[in-house]
């Protein structure tokens, strides 16, 4: 696996500060949610995972914002849910 750099990652975002943002929150989707990572694992960690999932262009802030926005509304309905159940 050739090293992912900061500057294929910056193609597809804005700046360093959002590129670390947005794989810090995307390894921690796999690693602590169990989310399957989209490339190739080959004994990376999530991490590297994320990096390179972001350098391929699988990741990016608009698809992490639907899902924390989609989870948000899950999260909502399910509380709602619960308390019609009551």
């Amino acid at each position: 696996m050739a090293r992912v750099t900061v500057e294929d990652c910056l193609t597809n975002v804005d700046n360093r500060f959002e590129l670390v943002m947005l794989a810090a929150k995307r390894a921690r989707q796999m690693q602590v949610d169990g989310a399957e990572p989209m490339v190739a694992e080959e004994n990376d960690k999530p991490t590297v995972l994320a990096l390179r999932e972001i350098a391929d262009d699988l990741v990016t802030p608009a698809t992490m914002a639907a899902q924390e926005e989609a989870a948000r509304a899950n999260a909502e309905f399910e509380a709602q849910t619960r308390h019609q159940e009551f």
